[in-house]
């Protein structure tokens, strides 16, 4: 069944431990909605013991979560006698305890709780319920597993990981799902049957991310461009409606979520706190600060500390692909799609000035995530030390010209590396203005920043940099697109 995990190195490490542990464990698995976090779970330990599955429902009452769970259990522990449908969580897991006892102690066992938010609604008792039946039984039985699972990773954090009542520092073992990686995403591509270059891959990644559902709609004979314009620019596609839905299955109110997205979105290099407040018309409280950190957990924001500034200074930014990609693409022309008009949108706008200067940012955006592969490619793994961008704006009626480093490493032997990110479908070639600017950023950061440090300057491009005067003059070192696949 392991072949049919594509990645997840370090997750089926950690898995295999738990499932040779002498011990019972009390699993948390959380991630971004989409990510495969269920279908890590069953590939991996069905087949190796009693397998109970129970998924919450969202939006339904607790005699139907209730109902489920009984026909789980009936189909995992085939019991020779009908069983009688519980009517509280405390009587499920009591029978769920007696169906453990009557099985081999050497058997073992897993309990999957998946979406457990949707199966611990308000006043149904679920919480109290597990945290009794763990702590007086389940955490006596060595063969056990138990896993719970979900999508509002807040949710999981705050009452199982973080839990201040009777589950207090009983999760053995965390597991935070991440998106695949570039490596990752063309490793399940190539497992579809599809044989995509690196190019394509990152267009679509620079779409859908590293979501293993939004990445089967991959089709054999299929170019990135026609995969994209059928996945999101028709109504029937997957991820033409897809943003709405997020949200409203992730939180009970949505609707500042979404406002706090749409803020963060309208600028590419982060939004500070107080812009954020003062654009959204909110004071700092624990109603925003509770929304922000769901968002961030969930996967969709990250906090950031531009270089040289201190942890009061954070900022933020969008990290999410494809919400970036609807907000910018998809949701401005919603109702001419619906409209049946311009069909071929996305073929139209490819390499055009608007998807070039918008296909500049995302692969930044890509390569903020790809950090590690970048030192692996400049051979920095004993030397890095930080990871950070930075940026300059001038005073009003300056004379001076503003900078922005795309990415910078900062290295513990008094270096830094600054990365230049170019996004194009050929070799990039320095010109004699790019020369002008790249020398002026580097310039302005010396001064800026006040630094001593030895300042390198790297080039990150998807194809490469065409040899020239500028680029001889000025470029210290090369990372290329495939350097990001390692």
């Amino acid at each position: 069944m392991l072949k049919n995990i594509i990645g997840r190195e370090k997750e089926k490490q950690y898995l295999n431990q738990i499932f040779k542990s002498k011990e019972a464990e009390f699993v948390a698995i959380y991630g971004r909605r989409r990510v495969g976090k269920t279908f890590l779970i069953r590939e991996f330990f069905e087949g190796k013991g009693l397998f109970f599955e129970l998924v919450g429902q969202k939006d339904v009452g607790l005699r139907q979560n209730l109902e489920n769970c009984c026909q789980s259990i009936q189909e995992a522990f085939q019991p020779k006698l009908p069983l009688k449908q519980p009517n509280s969580w405390k009587k499920a897991f009591y029978l769920i305890t007696k169906l453990i006892e009557s099985q081999a102690k050497n058997r073992k066992i897993f309990i999957f709780l998946d979406e457990l938010p949707w199966l611990a609604t308000r006043r149904s008792g679920l919480i109290q319920a597990l945290d009794y039946e763990w702590n007086t039984k389940w955490s006596r039985f060595k063969n056990l597993t138990l896993i719970v699972c979900g999508s509002a990773a807040s949710w999981v954090i705050d009452n199982l990981i973080n839990a201040k009542g009777g589950l207090y520092n009983r999760i053995t073992r965390i597991i935070h799902l991440q998106p695949f990686s570039l490596k990752e995403t063309s490793k399940f591509i190539h497992s579809l049957g599809v044989n995509l270059k690196s190019l394509q891959i990152l267009d679509l990644y620079m779409v859908m991310g590293g979501i293993p559902h939004y990445l089967r709609q991959v089709k054999k004979g299929l170019s990135s461009v026609q995969i994209i314009n059928e996945s999101c620019f028709d109504r029937d596609g997957l991820l033409f409606s897809e943003f709405s839905r997020i949200f409203k299955s992730l939180f009970d109110q949505a609707e500042l979520h979404d406002n706090i997205i749409r803020e963060i979105a309208k600028k590419r290099s982060g939004v500070s706190r107080e812009e954020l407040l003062e654009s959204l018309g909110l004071k700092s409280g624990g109603t925003f600060r509770k929304r922000l950190n769901e968002l961030i957990e969930s996967g969709f924001v990250t906090e950031y500390i531009p270089f040289g500034k201190s942890k009061k200074d954070y900022y933020l930014k969008i990290i999410d692909e494809y919400s970036l990609f609807y907000l910018r693409w998809i949701e401005p022309i919603k109702n001419k799609i619906t409209m049946g008009t311009d069909p071929n949108y996305w073929q139209n706008m490819f390499n055009n000035p608007k998807y070039n200067s918008w296909s500049g940012y995302a692969f930044e955006a890509v390569c903020m995530k790809h950090t590690s592969q970048i030192i692996k490619s400049l051979k920095l793994e004993g030397l890095s030390m930080g990871i950070g961008s930075w940026r300059y704006i001038p005073p009003v009626k300056s004379k001076e010209i503003g900078a922005q480093i795309d990415l910078l490493i900062e290295r513990t032997d008094n270096c830094i590396n600054l990365c230049e990110i170019k996004h194009t479908n050929k070799l990039y070639s320095i010109t004699k203005e790019d020369a002008k600017n790249l020398a002026n950023k580097i310039l302005m950061f010396e001064k800026r920043t006040k630094t001593n440090k030895q300042i390198f300057l790297t080039m990150i491009t998807t194809r490469g940099i065409k040899k020239t005067i500028w680029s001889d003059d000025l470029v210290d070192s090369e990372v290329i697109l495939d350097d990001l696949f390692t």
